[in-house]
């Protein structure tokens, strides 16, 4: 990958040795070949190896990494650590390590190679459904107001210091994200902050890693096609707190999977409340207990209060509860991390626009409604951000949405109902269908919105995403406000397993530099 951050490698690696690894590690060895060899780089990809690295080949969906191993070896990899399936993929010549579980050392056998580099950084993770990305860039702010250089991975981009790359995924795989460690300790970063995704948990992406402070922000709907229900997904957000994953938490108990996951932590946990006069707020060690949610149409002011009882004014940079919410956390977070507590009020009260979340992409003005672009794509994400924008919104909400392919189907119709009780004007279009039929999927969401809107009143449909944002633009007046839900900062758009360039911003701006003859 080229990019600013170079190689996304350290530029000074170690050289270790198999032998000593498979004695650190306690991993059994096969084959003729002598594990007598250094080795300067971990990865999982095959495509990614560089000449001496040590290649994890671990079983996939379809097929076995293993037969990736002769490719890997052709490109450098001098060893390779895989199951006992895939020794027999392995080029006779070349040193295999073995382990049961390949995938969940991948992260271990990375940090040991690289000299566990998490230990000379402040490492904050964030887990939960709903707000990962803007909390995490909430704590960065204040971490950057305590520390010379910092790093923030997610789902928006890798970024240490000022260079950034796009991100592959929520989080990356453990090898990569152990680079990434060494990485910003070589640039001078002292702390990192990342989001943990479920994937990430369930597949052990950040195991090697024990983190200073971890985070959860709620649980709610979505990625039950992996998780299988609500119970396998909690399960899987817990492992973040398991004792040997982090040394202290922040939750937020506004539901009841945050108050369980409290209860039920390993490890000292602070909690948070944020719905002001929730029962919660009594015995939670953190709680907002005023809220003004924005009237204004920018940021919201809120008053955390704190173990010791104190008061303290806050702010959040962008509107509605829902960010009162993940503002508080990131307070929380950053304070536990390190930070002075007014610093980090302060730091996240300033905090820059988060790509996709509640962007504001052009101002009411001129004759043009307010446009914003907003990663919600789960039922109560897209309740939370109608909500936010209503008390904005002088005249019509106009909202443009649709849900994902290849994805949890039962929450389409609920996505409806919510659009059509919450938002005036609905044009009901595609996210990302990937290998799924776009119409069944918009057929699904309009079932419903008929739910509640039989007679489908002031209800459109797009098989474009950029002609619905347009024709949301058309229909909207100047007290109006368009909101575009689902998809954020994503830059492609996947349809029928082809990756197409796509921003929903772009889309905005393009029509906004078009000119009023757009909508007049």
């Amino acid at each position: 990958m080229t990019s600013p951050l170079g190689r996304l490698r350290p530029e000074r690696p170690q050289v270790r040795r198999v032998d000593d690894l498979a004695a650190a590690l306690d991993l059994r060895t096969a084959g003729a070949a002598t594990t007598d060899r250094t080795f300067t780089g971990v990865t999982m990809s095959s495509s990614d190896v560089e000449p001496g690295d040590l290649f994890v080949a671990v079983p996939g969906l379809k097929v076995h990494g293993a037969r990736f191993a002769a490719d890997a070896v052709a490109r450098g990899a001098v060893a390779v650590l895989t199951d006992p399936d895939g020794v027999a993929s392995v080029p006779p010549d070349v040193p295999v390590l073995v382990a049961d579980d390949p995938r969940a050392l991948a992260g271990p056998v990375a940090a040991w190679a690289l000299g566990d580099p998490a230990s000379r950084l402040v490492t904050i993770g964030v887990t939960g459904t709903n707000g990962k990305t803007t909390t995490t860039y909430f704590v960065d702010a204040a971490m950057r107001a305590h520390h010379a250089r910092t790093a923030v991975l997610g789902t928006v981009e890798l970024r240490i210091g000022d260079d950034a790359v796009e991100s592959p995924r929520t989080t990356v795989e453990a090898p990569v994200l152990q680079a990434l460690l060494a990485v910003a300790h070589e640039r001078g970063a002292g702390a990192l902050t990342t989001e943990v995704s479920s994937h990430a948990l369930a597949l052990g992406r950040v195991r090697g890693l024990c983190f200073d402070v971890v985070g959860f922000t709620n649980l709610q709907r979505d990625h039950l096609d992996f998780h299988g229900d609500m119970e396998g997904y909690f399960r899987d957000k817990s492992r973040l707190f398991a004792a040997d994953q982090a040394r202290r938490g922040v939750v937020v108990v506004d539901d009841v999977w945050g108050r369980r996951l409290a209860a039920e932590a390993p490890i000292p946990v602070e909690t948070v409340s944020t719905h002001v006069g929730a029962p919660e707020a009594q015995d939670a060690d953190w709680a907002v207990v005023e809220a003004d949610i924005g009237l204004g149409g920018v940021g919201s002011r809120f008053v955390l209060r704190g173990p010791d009882g104190a008061r303290h004014e806050a702010h959040s940079p962008l509107p509605g509860l829902v960010n009162v919410s993940n503002a508080a956390l990131a307070i929380v977070l950053a304070h536990a991390a390190g930070v002075p507590l007014p610093t980090a009020i302060e730091a996240v009260a300033g905090a820059h626009a988060i790509p996709g979340r509640m962007e504001r992409v052009v101002e009411r003005g001129d004759g043009w409604p307010l446009c914003l672009v907003d990663y919600a794509h789960t039922p109560d994400a897209l309740v939370l951000a109608l909500e936010a924008v209503r008390p904005i919104t002088p005249g019509r909400l106009v909202l443009v949405y649709g849900s994902d392919g290849d994805r949890d189907r039962g929450k389409r119709p609920i996505m409806g109902q919510i659009g059509a009780r919450l938002a005036d004007v609905l044009v009901v279009t595609d996210e990302n269908p990937r290998s799924e039929d776009p119409a069944s999927i918009r057929a699904a969401i309009l079932a419903g919105v008929r739910d509640v809107r039989p007679d489908l009143a002031d209800v459109h449909e797009a098989s474009s995403r950029a002609q619905a944002i347009r024709d949301a633009l058309r229909l909207a007046g100047p007290d109006d406000t368009v909101i575009v839900t689902g998809k954020g900062h994503e830059p492609t758009q996947e349809i029928a397993g082809v990756f197409h360039r796509y921003n929903d911003r772009d889309v905005f701006l393009a029509a906004h530099a078009e000119g009023r003859e757009l909508h007049a």
